[in-house]
């Protein structure tokens, strides 16, 4: 096979393909290019022939909700049931505050200081920081806690609403509160898990007018580069991180 073969071979499965997989497609055939060339059974190393793949870390538009799915979003925990006020406190806490499902899930009564308004948040690397509370989250997790069955005696805060009433094994089970949730709401997106709110509350926050260093302390990011990967949602939001070029003077 020729190079120009192998190198149509690898682009047209690449538009096939997601660039993973084609990415591991094409480490294998060089892989594989190179072993027969080292054997002898090919003259030139056509492993050369094939081309790398373009893939620039935080390239995608980060898949967020509208102002309007997001009312959409909490409507559908309206009521006075037990599981839908928890879903609520739930949807609220991650759209608001931009947790992780991990977050949600290990958090317990202790974390909660009702007199300064604030919640402790215990993430990655038991990293911790302090969070203000707003209003309707916190008034979403007292009428939660009013309601929660008084013979759970665990310091969590979310309990499964099925049987046994323990605590989220993982944080799977908040994304599966935010799937369900999104499918009432007849809201389809590419993404369904707790990490599409997560997205939400940071694109949110920016386009408020919340300066990127004060974001990134609410999402806990150990860079500002990846707070600045949502100000890719509003053109406007890209001003306060475009650099000047060397050339332009003033």
């Amino acid at each position: 096979m020729e190079g120009a073969s192998l190198t149509r071979l690898s682009t047209g499965s690449a538009n096939q393909c997601g660039v993973s997989t084609t990415q591991k497609l094409i480490t294998s055939l060089r892989a594989f290019l190179r072993f027969l060339n080292f054997l002898g059974e090919t003259r030139d190393d056509l492993a050369l022939a094939i081309p790398a793949v373009a893939h620039w870390r935080l390239a995608r538009l980060p898949r967020c909700l509208s102002a309007k799915e997001i009312d959409r979003l909490i409507a559908v925990c309206d009521g006075t049931d037990y599981r839908r006020l928890r879903d609520r406190a739930i949807l609220l806490m991650l759209v608001r505050l931009g947790l992780r499902s991990g977050d949600v899930a290990r958090m317990r009564l202790s974390d909660i200081d009702w007199n300064n308004g604030t919640l402790q948040v215990i993430g990655k690397g038991r990293y911790q920081v302090r969070l203000p509370l707003p209003q309707d989250v916190g008034d979403a997790l007292l009428r939660y806690l009013e309601c929660r069955p008084a013979n759970i005696h665990i310091d969590h805060v979310f309990v499964r609403s099925k049987a046994p009433c323990g605590p989220f094994a993982s944080g799977d089970g908040v994304s599966s509160v935010v799937k369900h949730a999104l499918k009432r709401a007849n809201i389809e997106t590419p993404s369904k898990g707790a990490h599409l709110l997560r997205h939400t509350a940071a694109t949110e926050m920016l386009r408020n007018g919340v300066p990127l260093e004060q974001a990134g302390l609410v999402l806990r990011h150990r860079s500002i580069d990846m707070t600045a990967y949502y100000a890719k949602a509003d053109v406007a939001l890209l001003k306060q991180i475009a650099q000047p070029w060397p050339e332009v003077n003033g």
